[in-house]
């Protein structure tokens, strides 16, 4: 892997010289609270220190709502809207929203390729940063808070700028054609990477591994952790909509007024909705809330095996935007503890 130094007094112009290559969207302050991806019309207004956003990187790749196509009853034909997806820059990715995409490449990019999420993907590009963790991470346990893959760039903090490593074809050749704003790296740089990486992993609340939580999940499935907590929940999916994995949408046709034309859409779904289970004739898959509560926990933690980890990257992003206030860390330790007093762990 390559290895170069961005100076603190050339952040700006790094900046400004990748929205060259597309349109830049990057973490912004929204609130007095809160972040979110956006457009980035002012390079100040882009925030290198923060924990997490509202929603995650995947609306850039699977967006909120999506036309796929325009149909003709009457000649029975149809014509897809996917159009051209121009490049655009996606700056600021933590490990773990890395990760989740490649998670999502997985689902979507599989022995059947979804042709509207490959083709923003393939105009993305990816430019990571470090970050230190705060009371809602627990990426370390999901072994997911260091990325060697899935990026173009990946920037890591220095007292004096930015650590970069260079991920793939696209990342060497957009460092060889700004070679000016950049460095080389030294023996300091090094150390100075050296402990911030170790600031880092010290600041992580929670230590030991997930691995076997698939099954413990599915052995306490009578646990009364499950009405106790699905009783908090109020069905609003925000748990989903702010999840980096969570990949459910459903699809629509929309006809015109005049019964002969219309489009088909689709968008983003929740497990947690009444809804999701519901098929014709109305039986439902998933009747009760405990019943959908349930299913999100097995869902996430379930093994993606391609990445040798879980649907869940461990963001805390399920937890920190609950208005119920459920912890999902929290429930997933309590399950841990009520197996472990069944082996005598």
């Amino acid at each position: 892997m390559r290895y170069l130094k961005l100076g603190s007094g050339n952040i700006d112009r790094f900046l400004e010289r990748i929205s060259n290559y597309g349109e830049l969207y990057a973490p912004q302050k929204i609130s007095e609270k809160f972040y979110d991806y956006r457009k980035v019309d002012d390079i100040e207004k882009v925030e290198f220190n923060y924990n997490r956003t509202i929603t995650p990187a995947k609306k850039y790749f699977i967006p909120p709502k999506q036309e796929m196509f325009e149909f003709d009853i009457e000649e029975g034909e149809y014509e897809e809207t996917l159009g051209e997806v121009k490049p655009f820059v996606l700056f600021g990715l933590h490990a773990c929203s890395i990760v989740a995409l490649r998670i999502l490449d997985g689902v979507y990019l599989n022995e059947y390729p979804d042709k509207y999420y490959a083709a923003r993907r393939e105009a993305g590009i990816i430019i990571g940063i470090s970050c230190l963790p705060d009371e809602y991470c627990f990426c370390n346990l999901r072994r997911t808070d260091f990325v060697d893959v899935g990026f173009d760039l990946f920037l890591h903090e220095l007292p004096d700028g930015y650590l970069i490593r260079v991920g793939s074809e696209r990342g060497h050749r957009i460092v060889d054609e700004n070679m000016d704003i950049f460095e080389n790296v030294d023996n300091e740089d090094i150390e100075n990477f050296k402990k911030f990486e170790k600031k880092r992993h010290e600041m992580f609340r929670y230590e030991g591994s997930f691995d076997n939580l698939r099954y413990m999940l599915e052995l306490t499935e009578n646990s009364p952790l499950w009405e106790e907590e699905s009783e908090k929940c109020l069905g609003c999916g925000n748990c989903t909509m702010t999840c980096p994995t969570c990949r459910c949408y459903d699809v629509q046709d929309l006809p015109d007024i005049d019964g002969k034309h219309g489009k088909r859409i689709r968008f983003w779904d929740s497990c947690q909705f009444r809804s999701h289970g519901l098929v014709a004739g109305g039986h439902n898959f998933r009747e009760t809330k405990k019943d959908r509560f349930i299913n999100r926990y097995v869902c996430k933690n379930a093994y993606f095996y391609p990445l040798g980890t879980s649907y869940c990257v461990g963001c805390g992003n399920c937890t920190y935007f609950c208005p119920a206030g459920i912890d999902f860390l929290k429930n997933l330790m309590k399950i841990r503890d009520v197996i472990g007093a069944v082996h005598g762990e």
